[in-house]
């Protein structure tokens, strides 16, 4: 199994240009995924650089024929001329899909005066040869850090009361309805752009035990790399954005029942159609891992 997570900038490249065929081609290229994690998809967002306001929801999705799209919408507002904006994330999958949660991630009020939006994380089930797994994108709030560590104890509840759903299915079948017990998926991936570093506390709390009966989140590339520096995910090719060092903001977590599975995790540093890199992971699903 190889997902793809990637905040893609509205598909605007470090030239400036938004291309959402430039950004297909590119994770085709780096990989035959069969999960695809996006951040950062808009609809009618004009003022965004090199935007022309399209629905990128609807338009990456006709880009990738045979998947599945998940749409994620964390703003919702009116635009101007009278029609709805949206922003957000979206998982692409070719893997059977089963139930979807969108969850709107804590967002409190912060008092000093700084930028904020809503956030979300979409939780969508996929069928694989090893069960049911659950799999999270997510991209949290970036000014605010009294936001950014809310968002991360709501993340980590959430895979709890996952956990919790997977180990004791409620009844209910086809005839029930929305009572139907649809299968959540145990064993959990979760990738996004976090907005924090491999050394920020957030990044720790995400790992840190929740409960006993809870496999805990761990970054899928200290699970193969160990002590060694997470490649680069920011800063790499647009130095108008960002002119500083590089550094790391987007990960891939995987929990205990994954963790024996993970075969590779890689970061394409060639790609320049965003600001941020790919991070690509691969899972073992055959066997007995």
């Amino acid at each position: 199994m190889r997902l793809l997570t990637w905040n893609i900038q509205w598909g605007r490249g470090a030239d400036g240009r938004v291309d959402l065929d430039r950004i297909v081609a590119h994770a085709r290229q780096l990989a035959d995924f069969d999960v695809l994690c996006l951040q950062e998809v808009s609809d009618g967002y004009e003022e965004l650089g090199g935007n022309d306001g399209s629905d990128q929801f609807a338009g990456l999705a006709q880009r990738l024929p045979g998947f599945t799209p998940v749409i994620g919408v964390a703003t919702d507002t009116p635009h101007p001329s009278g029609r709805r904006r949206r922003f957000g994330n979206m998982i692409l999958t070719r893997l059977p899909l089963g139930p979807v949660w969108r969850h709107l991630l804590p967002w409190p009020a912060d008092e000093s005066p700084t930028l904020s939006m809503q956030r979300v994380a979409i939780e969508a089930t996929v069928a694989t040869p090893i069960g049911p797994v659950r799999v999270t994108t997510t991209h949290l709030e970036y000014y605010s850090a009294r936001q950014r560590m809310a968002q991360v104890e709501q993340l980590r509840q959430l895979h709890r009361e996952a956990v919790g759903h997977a180990r004791h299915p409620r009844p209910g079948g086809s005839a029930d309805g929305p009572f139907d017990a649809v299968a959540r998926g145990g064993p959990a991936i979760l990738a996004g752009d976090f907005n924090f570093q491999p050394t920020d506390a957030e990044h720790t709390r995400l790992m840190s035990p929740i409960d006993d009966a809870t496999p805990p989140y761990r970054d899928a590339w200290t699970l193969l790399h160990g002590e060694a520096r997470h490649p680069a995910t920011v800063g790499v090719h647009d130095k108008v954005l960002w002119p500083g060092p590089t550094f790391s903001w987007d990960f891939v977590f995987v929990n205990a029942d994954l963790a024996p599975r993970l075969r590779a995790v890689s970061v394409d540093a060639s790609s320049d159609a965003s600001d941020h890199q790919p991070v690509l992971v691969e899972l073992d699903t055959g066997g007995t891992g």
